[in-house]
């Protein structure tokens, strides 16, 4: 069968790379795809935009394609997934009604508290007065979101009332992330230890995916403003079977239950981007209706189950445990972003020195783009350079050997990925 992934980053490299290696797949589209799906072997790019609803279905029906995955939020929020079932197609992606756990944030926290899933006290605003009357009643940090998608980077955490006052007025009168933030969510900052918990779903059961923890500050030691990721690494390293029966009982369960008795059952990937305290106790961040970007790179490294037929396996509501396994050996991303991200990006610089990876390493493209036998930049987040290794660690330095054999002038990246899960290890290995 032909599969199509709709999207151009660096979760749908890894989603065509995966996908092409199934052995009942014959050729994978990626639309539009990048300079790394383009070099792949039995990969195609295809020049139509994710928002292009009707364009992407009318090549699927043309090619007679038997599976679309969608990648990003934004086509799956907008109905891309309704659009391709009214016309017999088969995608895997959740509604448009599902995919609201992510297409809003007040949505989203409101169904929480419905079905008593445990996350951060809130209320949402409209009004830009009454939200900065709020603030006069909470306690500092406090999360500030836009509420609808923002990219990944619609979340400040204030420590002042001021830094908090002037997130609000950037969002809901500046129009910093446009209509977005035309709403926004003020919610109780929460302390603890991040981790992200994806799983498939099919809308009765859900199957878990290989934990992660991505790093989503700019800079090392978790400064400077907030990104889409400029890491992660899997399996998450707070994670034991306490915490994740704790995930499944407390969050995943309850979520996928709540959908299908509100009339949208969750078909497709749920992430949970969860904070953690101190007595390993999680607490719902937020929802996403896709697959994480970066933390993909190294879960996908680590599959060991045919991608394509677990997602088949989901739309036909017959998901099954076996259908997943994994490696055992750790894997670690490394983001080398555009010089300016998040605010900005330097595009058509050249890349180099990719040829010069191999091993157990993958570099996953995400801002790239083709011209002759040149890769270029094009985007924030350039490249995840993922690496598998018996330890963390040497997951770690595999990574970071990759990375100093990639030549651009234009990137940077963080050097401490991983370093909370390197820190356990050190520990775990001298108590030996």
């Amino acid at each position: 069968m032909d599969v199509l992934i709709i999207g151009g980053g660096g979760r749908e490299h890894a989603l065509a790379w995966k996908s092409a290696q199934s052995p009942e797949v014959g050729k994978v589209y990626v639309a539009p795809g990048n300079a790394g799906t383009a070099l792949e072997d039995r990969v195609k790019n295809v020049p139509l935009a994710p928002s292009d609803t009707e364009g992407l279905v009318e090549f699927a029906r043309t090619r007679a394609v038997a599976l679309t995955i969608v990648g990003p939020e934004a086509p799956l929020v907008a109905g891309i997934t309704d659009a391709f079932e009214k016309v017999g197609l088969r995608c895997f992606g959740p509604s448009a009604q599902a995919a609201m756990l992510e297409g809003s944030k007040n949505f989203s926290k409101a169904f929480m508290r419905r079905h008593g899933i445990p996350t951060a006290d809130y209320e949402s605003f409209t009004e830009l007065d009454a939200a900065l009357d709020y603030l006069e009643t909470r306690n500092f940090p406090i999360v500030v979101k836009a509420d609808g998608l923002a990219a990944g980077k619609g979340v400040t955490v204030a420590r002042t009332r001021a830094e908090a006052a002037g997130a609000l007025t950037g969002m809901m009168s500046g129009g910093k992330f446009g209509a977005a933030g035309q709403r926004v969510v003020i919610e109780d900052f929460i302390d603890g230890e991040e981790t992200s918990f994806i799983v498939i779903s099919d809308g009765e059961r859900a199957i878990p995916l290989a934990s992660s923890q991505d790093h989503k500050a700019r800079d090392d030691g978790d400064a400077g403003p907030n990104t889409g990721g400029m890491g992660a690494y899997s399996p998450s390293s707070i994670m034991d079977d306490t915490l994740h029966d704790r995930i499944m009982r407390r969050v995943i369960e309850p979520a996928i239950a709540g959908m299908r008795e509100e009339g949208a059952p969750y078909r497709g990937f749920l992430y949970a981007g969860l904070m953690v305290d101190a007595d390993g106790n999680p607490e719902v961040l937020e929802f996403n209706c896709r697959l994480g970007d970066p933390e993909t790179q190294p879960i996908l490294m680590r599959l060991k189950g045919d991608l394509p037929a677990m997602c088949d396996m989901a739309l036909s509501q017959r998901l099954r445990t076996d259908a997943v396994s994994w490696d055992p050996r750790p894997a670690v991303g490394v983001v080398m972003a555009s010089s300016g991200y998040p605010e900005g990006t330097t595009r058509d610089r050249a890349i180099n020195g990719l040829e010069r990876v191999d091993g157990t390493v993958k570099v996953f493209h995400a801002g790239t783009r083709q011209e002759g036998d040149e890769v270029l930049t094009n985007g924030g987040r350039v490249l995840c350079v993922t690496a598998l290794g018996d330890s963390v660690t040497r997951a770690r330095d595999e990574a970071y050997r990759a990375v100093a054999a990639v030549d651009c002038d234009a990137l940077f990246y963080r050097t401490d990925i991983a370093y909370r899960a390197l820190a356990r290890e050190a520990t775990a290995v001298a108590g030996q």
